[in-house]
């Protein structure tokens, strides 16, 4: 597949399709024939551990915090092995709004920068089209946020120093993590509602804020076939206050599936609510931050955008 459909698809294309695998198969890697990166990760990241990096990291594996209509949701802890440093990221594994599992041992590679660093990363899943829609998806995370803080502490981490971070869909539910997020309803049915799903900094990568506007007239199919109603009731735009959590979020000013303008009115609702923020903004790349006809620019940019969110959450999520 060339990368420039990618770049105008990857975002567009995967509204309309039931299942998109976001992990490489064993024996290959997530990048194109250019060779340029998918999803924002650096080449590296997209490639299977070395027998070395697979030594830094214990795994706690298919953590169940929910089942919808019978089928578990789960996420995967990867905990280093030395120099933890207490704190936890949260990857939202989404493409597309679609949330493909893939064993933490060919995962691992995308959170290695973190784990180098001492961070416990979590892998969270959620249910996916085409049984389930965006609201599912959004409800499933803001749970699992749940069930990690209460947890955190079986993994070596703090619960109070908890990140959130993804691309394009998964960027959008981190935007939703860092927005939408609640002290817990004690009256809730779901014991698990009862708990806090605050977190303490998110970092999104070219995500969608505002799905009313970015959505349109789009036919109603696949993880967008939901009354245009509830656009609002998930788009991060519209829940910005004071008490949101320190937010980085990087783009591609030439991105057609997520246009910049996304980013810049969230930035401005998150300067106009007082809320500790960043707008990153690299002019020549498009979606997945792909930069046409230049796989070595795109890599770079990758790789910046990488040691960017993990300079921030060792800022943010410092003891």
């Amino acid at each position: 597949m060339q990368l420039k459909a990618l770049a105008l698809a990857t975002f567009t294309c995967l509204l309309a399709t039931p299942a998109i695998a976001q992990t490489p198969p064993a024996s290959t890697t997530s990048v194109s024939d250019s060779g340029a990166p998918l999803s924002g990760y650096p080449r590296k990241a997209l490639g299977l551990p070395t027998a070395a990096e697979l030594k830094t990291a214990t795994y706690v594996r298919d953590v169940i915090y929910g089942h919808r209509d019978g089928m578990a949701l789960t996420y995967d802890v990867f905990k280093p092995k030395k120099k933890a440093n207490g704190a936890l990221v949260v990857n939202m594994v989404s493409a597309g709004w679609n949330s493909k599992w893939g064993p933490p041992e060919e995962r691992q590679a995308r959170y290695q920068w973190l784990i180098d660093k001492g961070f416990t990363v979590v892998a969270l899943y959620h249910s996916s089209a085409p049984r389930f829609q965006i609201p599912d998806a959004v409800t499933d995370i803001r749970l699992g946020l749940r069930h990690i803080k209460l947890h955190a502490k079986d993994y070596g981490a703090d619960p109070a120093r908890i990140g959130v971070w993804g691309a394009s869909a998964g960027g959008h539910l981190s935007l939703v993590a860092g927005t939408m997020a609640d002290d817990g309803d004690p009256t809730a049915t779901n014991p698990l509602e009862r708990f806090s799903n605050r977190v303490k900094a998110v970092v999104a990568y070219f995500p969608p804020t505002d799905l009313d506007i970015l959505l349109g007239d789009r036919p109603k199919q696949g993880v967008i076939n939901f009354d245009n109603d509830l656009r609002k009731t998930i788009s991060p735009i519209h829940f910005v206050d004071a008490k949101d959590s320190p937010t980085l979020i990087i783009s591609g000013g030439s991105d057609k599936g997520v246009p910049v303008s996304q980013s810049e009115t969230m930035k401005a609702a998150l300067d106009k609510a007082g809320v500790e923020n960043q707008l990153k903004i690299f002019p020549d790349a498009g979606h997945d931050f792909y930069v046409e006809g230049d796989p070595v620019r795109t890599d770079a940019i990758a790789n910046e955008a990488m040691n960017m969110m993990v300079a921030w959450f060792e800022q943010k999520l410092k003891k």
